[in-house]
Parts: C-alpha cells; sequence; structure tokens
C-alpha cells in the first residue's frame, strides 16, 4: 500500500508540476502573434545556426579533457573516450525519468578502464562541485555589471541569496570530501559516513562500506600545478561556450544585446532551471528563457524562437553525438542504463556492482 501511495504521490506532483508549466507559458506567451513568430522562423539566417551544434561539441569536448584531468591521478584516459561517455550520459537523460547522466558515464568509463563505478562518481562529483563555484563567481560578475528591469530588486536579490547560498554548498561539500578523504587515507575510523553506516540495516552495511570506501578513492587532485590551473581554466571556458548559446541564435533572427546581457540570461537560467527541477514544473527553461529576453527587449515572437531554436540543436547535437558515441563503444541505450541487481565485469577483472555503486 506504501509503494502505491508514494507512486499516486508521485504522479500528482508531476500533473501540478505539468500544469503550473503551462500556466506559466501561457503567462510569458501573453502577447505572442503566431503569424509573426512563424515569419520570424522562415526568415531565419542559417549560419548561426550551424555554429549551435558545433559549440556544444566543443564545449563537451572542453568537459571531457577537463575529466581527463582529474582522472589523471587514477589512469590516464583518452579524452575522445571521456567525450563519448559524457554525451551517452546526456543520451540517457533524454530517456531516462531522472536524470541519469553522472551515473552512466562513471559507468561506461568503469566498465571500458577496469575501475570502480563508485571512484569515477567521485571525480563527477567533484568536476560538478568545481564548475558550481566557476558559476558562482559568474553570477558576481552579472550582478555587478547588469542593469536588467526589476522592480524592487526582487530577481537581484534572490540571484544574490542564491549564489551565496550556493558557494557555502560548494565549499562545504569539497572541504567535507577532502577531510573525508584524508582522514581514511590515514586509517582513522572516526570519519562521519562510518559512523552512519553502523546505523543501517545489516544487509545494507557491507555494501555501503564498500561504496563510501572505492567513492573517497576517487577524491584526488593532480599533482601537475599545470593540470590543476587547466581543471579550473577549463570550467571558465566551458561557462563562456554556455553564454554564446544565445548570441548564436539570436544573429539568426538579427538579434544583438550586449556580452553582460548573454551574461545575465545563463546566469538566470542556471538559477531558474535548478529551481524548476526542484518544484518538477516542466518548460521551466523555456519560460525562464523567454521571460529574461523580453527583459532585456527582446521582442517575445524572436524570443520565442531563439529559445526553441536553442534547445532543438542541443537535443539534437545530444542524441546524435550520444548515439554515434554508443554505437562506437558496440553499446546501446538499454545497454548504458545500468539495471538494479544486475552485476557488470568490467574490461580488465573488476567485478563492481554498478547498481550498488550508483
Amino acid at each position: 500500500m506504501s509503494g502505491i501511495a508514494t507512486r499516486l504521490k508521485s504522479r500528482k506532483w508531476r500533473w501540478l508540476g505539468a500544469a503550473a508549466g503551462l500556466v506559466l507559458l501561457a503567462w510569458v506567451l501573453r502577447d505572442l502573434d503566431p503569424s509573426r513568430f512563424l515569419a520570424i522562423i522562415a526568415k531565419a539566417e542559417i549560419w548561426p545556426l550551424l555554429l549551435l551544434p558545433v559549440a556544444t561539441v566543443l564545449e563537451q569536448l572542453l568537459r571531457a579533457f577537463k575529466w581527463r584531468q582529474m582522472l589523471y591521478p587514477l589512469r590516464p584516459v583518452g579524452t575522445w573516450r571521456l567525450f563519448g561517455a559524457i554525451m551517452a550520459g546526456y543520451l540517457a537523460n533524454l530517456a531516462a525519468p531522472v536524470r541519469v547522466s553522472p551515473l552512466v558515464r562513471a559507468w561506461l568509463i568503469a566498465r571500458l578502464e577496469a575501475l570502480r563505478t563508485s571512484t569515477l562518481l567521485a571525480t563527477v562529483a567533484l568536476d560538478r562541485l568545481i564548475d558550481g563555484i566557476v558559476f558562482v563567481a559568474f553570477t558576481a560578475l552579472a550582478l555587478t555589471l547588469i542593469r536588467f528591469p526589476d522592480a524592487g530588486g526582487t530577481i537581484r536579490e534572490a540571484l544574490r541569496w542564491g549564489a551565496l547560498g550556493s558557494l557555502a554548498v560548494f565549499s562545504g561539500s569539497i572541504a567535507a570530501l577532502v577531510a573525508f578523504s584524508r582522514g581514511r587515507r590515514r586509517n582513522r575510523a572516526s570519519a562521519a559516513p562510518p559512523r552512519l553506516i553502523g546505523w543501517l540495516p545489516r544487509r545494507w552495511r557491507d555494501p555501503v562500506r564498500d561504496f563510501v570506501r572505492h567513492f573517497f578513492e576517487g577524491v584526488v587532485w593532480p599533482a601537475e600545478a599545470w593540470r590543476g590551473a587547466a581543471i579550473v581554466a577549463t570550467s571558465i571556458v566551458i561557462k563562456i561556450f554556455a553564454i554564446s548559446y544565445f548570441l548564436w541564435a539570436g544573429l539568426a533572427f538579427g538579434v544583438v544585446l550586449t556580452p553582460v546581457d548573454y551574461l545575465f540570461v545563463m546566469v538566470f537560467l542556471g538559477f531558474l532551471v535548478i529551481l524548476a527541477g526542484a518544484l518538477r514544473i516542466v518548460g521551466g527553461f523555456t519560460v525562464g528563457a523567454v521571460f529574461v529576453l523580453e527583459g532585456l527587449g527582446v521582442e517575445v515572437e524572436k524570443a520565442l524562437a531563439m529559445t526553441l531554436i536553442v534547445q532543438a540543436a542541443t537535443l539534437s547535437t545530444v542524441a546524435i553525438s550520444g548515439a554515434v558515441a554508443l554505437w562506437a563503444q558496440g553499446m546501446t541505450l538499454t545497454g548504458a542504463l545500468p539495471e538494479s541487481g544486475a552485476g557488470a565485469t568490467a574490461e580488465g577483472g573488476s567485478d563492481e556492482n554498478p547498481a550498488r555503486d550508483g
């Protein structure tokens, strides 16, 4: 009965999220002229649209290069192999009801490089945390420079508190990971995870203890200073690529904003997508993008066209690149989604259980 109640509750929240998304979309598109929107789409310049998939691929290649530097203390892995795993993870996100990209990319590399999925998940976590701190820095820059119409300063204040909270969470998480990792390397049993493990049911203790042990083996940093600098620098360049998406989409429809405007769009959408995901609001990216572009003086028809083009280009690039990456690894999308309770033997002799490590 509890399982049925949980499913009904989840379904209720999905319907509420969909309804909220439709209401918000109707609100931001209340002044839309459909005939003018179609005319704008028909007159779009093609060459800027061709740059969107290129920017997407280059951004993910940079992400793969950054991940390579983070993995180097564990094992040198080729950038192209890591790129394939990243794109395959994004493709899996499109097919799964929850975000499984970190698990899929870690699981694929674990299979191919005879490593533990839990160890690789730690490197993915550090990757995301570093990206988060860089994003907070971009947020501070945007709030300093932007002149966005905001009666009462509500949006600026929300972004300011969001940035401060994110900085505290990201930096605190990194500090905790490093502290626990050092404690385990010194064979100290006083770290918090082992204490918490003792409260688990007996059948879970060994799998969780094994997961924790291998996870903290992945909390590493390259010894070479240039690799560490490359990780941070690449995170910054990745954000610049993300900022450029609406630049290329805008050029297709004759829209040119200032560099600070594009920066603010990236920052605003970054926080809004997280909030919409937490509240299960469907279409949060579309609503937020149209809203912020209109606030920056873009006509609603062009704002919607830019938003849809960015989404279409990104999703199609992910789908094609992810499918090619899986094909190159001799896998299908179903094979890239670890099933609960299924074992996976990695090349080289690893006998990890991806369902447990995930």
